[in-house]
């Protein structure tokens, strides 16, 4: 049997479209506010010959609406609160996931002993998402109809749940566990290559703003200050990798790969039918957002 994204319930592709759009929003206006500050930068160390009529000069003027731009994408981010909104979506989503995967394969607490699973799956799915709504998450069957008329367990999670034992470790490593590993394995190396490009550019920027800098003080250098704009924009690049997090997410990404392997291996070979529902426990928690932001944190 082939488990996927699709067999999923419409709250968890709901929340998972939310948390995409609030994280493009969150991302862009946050690319665009550093490419205005060196925008601004740029026009700043213009000649100030530049002039229209009795003084007005045309590059400070642009130069102070980029930084009024900054401003504006602030203060519109903040209210919308994109980035919380994205993170909540998306702790949400992966939680909905987690738990339709723990019932569908028999991983714990909804091993083959339950005595009413779908109650039970009900029951502890409603209480993570309160705790998640005490935060901020704003439940999207508050406002919108078709998610709330939408049942929690569809019907390719019963039909795996009931299956044998085999059909459904098999499933779950094929389709859960090796492209949660596969998963991890590409992120770190787009990390690796990401933290490659953007620490050769920053050294690149801050040699070209030094060597500038260098010829100044030894007034062998006539020309409009660079080093302003060189040191902008190297502020920028340093300021965009520690957002998008490309060295910590390296160390913790590897970890996790690593541990499913560990995972996969003991499934294969070890884990009986009695450790199932703890082993699929463990592996649910290894690839929770919140383990590998623990991972992030304190091994990066």
């Amino acid at each position: 049997m082939v488990f996927r994204n699709n067999d999923l319930p419409h709250l968890f592709h709901r929340s998972d479209a939310i948390a995409i759009t609030r994280q493009r929003e969150s991302v862009g206006a946050t690319r665009a506010q550093l490419l205005l500050l060196v925008l601004g930068a740029a026009l700043a160390a213009l000649p100030s010959s530049l002039t229209l009529g009795d003084g007005f000069q045309l590059p400070g003027a642009l130069s102070a609406l980029a930084y009024a731009g900054v401003l504006v994408l602030g203060y519109r981010l903040s209210r919308r609160r994109a980035k919380s909104q994205w993170q909540l979506n998306r702790s949400a989503a992966e939680f909905i996931k987690s738990m339709c995967w723990r019932y569908a394969v028999h991983g714990a607490p909804f091993d083959s002993h339950t005595a009413d699973a779908d109650a039970l799956f009900a029951a502890r799915l409603e209480e993570g998402l309160r705790e998640l709504r005490k935060v901020g998450w704003q439940d999207p069957r508050s406002s919108d109809e078709e998610t709330a008329s939408a049942e929690l367990i569809t019907a390719p999670m019963r039909q795996l749940r009931a299956k044998s034992f085999g059909v459904r470790k098999e499933t779950y490593v094929r389709d859960r566990l090796i492209e949660q590993r596969n998963w991890y394995r590409r992120s770190t190396e787009n990390s690796r290559r990401a933290t490659a490009v953007w620490s050769a550019s920053i050294s690149l920027l801050t040699l070209l703003a030094l060597f500038f800098a260098v010829l100044r003080a030894f007034s062998a250098l006539d020309s409009p200050p660079v080093e302003g704009l060189l040191s902008a924009t190297a502020a920028a690049g340093l300021a965009w990798h520690e957002i998008r997090r490309h060295q910590p997410l390296i160390a913790a990404h590897s970890l996790v790969a690593e541990d499913l392997a560990t995972m996969h291996t003991a499934m294969e070979t070890s884990v009986s039918d009695v450790e199932w529902p703890s082993a699929v426990y463990e592996t649910e928690r290894i690839v929770s957002p919140q383990h590998t932001d623990w991972l992030a944190r304190h091994r990066s």
